[in-house]
């Protein structure tokens, strides 16, 4: 399973990468191949100051070795191997008008003494953070992960919708990082689902991911916008780097595997503000946003 997954991934980077380039227009994805030292490695691909993409990344990881203490401990175990491949990406448009997008399918192997596989799972998922909230945006995706979804299991949208409205809470500032969409973890075989029908539904999910935001920037890219709607962007930005570095699983997983720094941090924007005790006007467009973020809507017809 791991050798077709890690296939899949790369495929995937691929495909990805390339489309955001033909809509970019302006530069392309700089790759960088690294190495981790206990073994495995990753092909991170970064685009930066382009027309539509301020920051962006699309990397692959494959990563195996002894499990570190620190990891046993929140695994509950004892010295296991593991194995660990995925796909992030983290997108930051320029223009305010066009929200970010995060996105992650991974998967995982524990063994023990002998090699034996002793634990395996499926994760992931796709989120949208916007800064000016348009309601056909907000359907549009998570319509595209809902029709995902319902191929799989009627019960996968309504489950996964929140557990990514729980996850992806800035629990310090009692408001979501974004308007949500999928998150699952844990994906393990039982009665109900093999590991391959596991693969199928989040390779599904991947597949998705451009027809969940392509046309969403296709549409805002080109959208006039003030220095003070920028401004609020920077200070939304602030709030997604709270939630990287203080609630985070994957920034988390990363920092104590002895992952490879600059792509783990890969996901955070380049201009952000934060102003001291900020407070949108009432019946603003932003005030609009917060409200939305305090309380999650069903957005899926």
């Amino acid at each position: 399973m791991k050798d077709k997954f890690y296939q899949y991934i790369q495929t995937l980077q691929d495909q990805i990468t390339s489309k955001l380039e033909a809509i970019d227009g302006k530069v392309k994805f700089r790759e960088d191949l690294w190495k981790r030292p206990e073994g495995g490695g990753g092909r991170t691909r970064v685009i930066e100051n382009g027309d539509i993409f301020e920051k962006g990344g699309v990397n692959i990881s494959a990563v195996h070795g002894k499990l570190p203490q620190s990891m046993q401990s929140y695994f509950k175990v004892g010295e296991v191997d593991f194995f660990a491949c995925g796909l992030s990406l983290v997108l930051h448009p320029k223009n305010p008008m066009a929200p970010t997008v995060h996105a992650n399918w991974r998967y995982f192997e524990m063994y023990d003494q002998e090699g034996a596989i002793i634990d395996s799972w499926f994760g992931g998922g796709q989120d949208l953070t916007p800064y000016y909230l348009f309601d056909e945006d907000a359907k549009h995706f998570h319509q595209t992960c809902k029709t995902v979804c319902d191929r799989h299991h009627p019960d996968f949208y309504e489950h996964y919708k929140k557990k990514c409205d729980d996850y992806f809470y800035n629990t310090h500032r009692s408001e979501a990082r974004g308007i949500g969409g999928l998150f699952f973890d844990y994906c393990k075989a039982s009665k109900d689902m093999t590991m391959q029908q596991w693969y199928d539904f989040v390779t599904d999910v991947g597949d998705s991911f451009l027809e969940a935001y392509v046309p969403i920037v296709e549409k805002r890219k080109g959208l006039p916008y003030t220095k003070t709607q920028r401004t609020w962007q920077e200070i939304r930005r602030g709030r997604y780097v709270e939630f990287n570095l203080v609630h985070d699983k994957g920034t988390l997983f990363g920092l104590k595997t002895n992952g490879r720094i600059e792509s783990i941090l890969m996901s955070l924007p380049p201009h952000v503000q934060w102003v001291y005790d900020h407070h949108p006007e009432k019946g603003s467009d932003e005030e609009k946003l917060l409200n939305v973020l305090r309380q999650p809507k069903d957005w899926a017809i």
